[in-house]
């Protein structure tokens, strides 16, 4: 059964955005030094490109847009350079939050908080409560976030319900894993972005990137605006969805 916030049905010839973009923002650190710039510099202005870009997905029609903020394996950067992004992260928050909630944008955050210092904590808090009515667009913020931690955690809250005798073994299938992912409210990803030309997950969203399409684009993410974004949709619009089933050539 289709979620009900999936994409609608092409209608009159025209392509319907997909309903959730994720995207790895890579490459600041590699923009900067191209520039011979500090690396902070590359986060600033990766800061202004996703501004920029939840601007044009609300424009576009995207109903949920999840970015890879911060991956639970970044604490290992130098502790310089995560004092940097924690800082650009509470003035993301501070400065863009009103303008947030102002267009309607409800932000959701994903990953794990126990480990996170209490003014990180309480702004993650703050952005979820203000905006948690908004409906035009969802903003996923992957924070520290680990895809293989998630499934783990997932795991272990069955295999409690099952020590409860709430759950028997052989009731636990995909659907039962899904609903106990920090994603379990939000629709799988249709279209995963990753800038700077890698080309692998980096631990993000495994389970949920199942029958989703990947697009991997050579431009280093502050550079990557409203334009890369609708060429990455029209490439998406170029593909044949089948999830495990045939396409229409092989079918007809």
């Amino acid at each position: 059964m289709p979620h009900p916030d999936a994409a609608p049905q092409e209608d009159a010839g025209v392509a319907a955005p997909p309903a959730h973009v994720a995207i790895i923002m890579d490459g600041n650190g590699r923009w900067a030094a191209s520039r011979g710039l500090p690396r902070r510099e590359g986060h600033r202005r990766g800061v202004e490109a996703l501004r920029n870009v939840v601007k044009a997905a609300g424009e576009l029609g995207v109903k949920y847009l999840t970015i890879y903020s911060f991956s639970s394996e970044n604490w290992s950067r130098p502790a310089e350079e995560i004092e940097d992004l924690m800082g650009l992260l509470k003035r993301f928050v501070r400065n863009d939050l009103a303008d947030l909630h102002k267009n309607d944008v409800r932000v959701k955050i994903i990953g794990e908080r126990a480990n996170l210092k209490p003014d990180i904590r309480a702004l993650l808090d703050e952005a979820e409560e203000l905006t948690k009515s908004n409906s035009s667009l969802t903003l996923v913020v992957a924070f520290n976030y680990g895809a293989q931690q998630e499934i783990a955690r997932a795991a272990r809250m069955l295999a409690e319900q099952v020590a409860r005798g709430e759950l028997a073994p052989s009731e636990i299938d995909a659907a039962k894993i899904a609903a106990n992912l920090l994603t379990k409210e939000i629709p799988d990803p249709d279209l995963i972005i990753r800038t700077s030309g890698e080309q692998r997950l980096s631990n993000f969203l495994l389970w949920q990137a199942a029958y989703a399409e990947f697009i991997f684009v050579p431009t280093h993410w502050p550079d990557f605006g409203k334009a890369e974004l609708e060429a990455a949709i029209d490439e998406f619009h170029k593909r044949e969805r089948r999830f495990g089933g045939l396409n229409a050539k092989a079918r007809a």
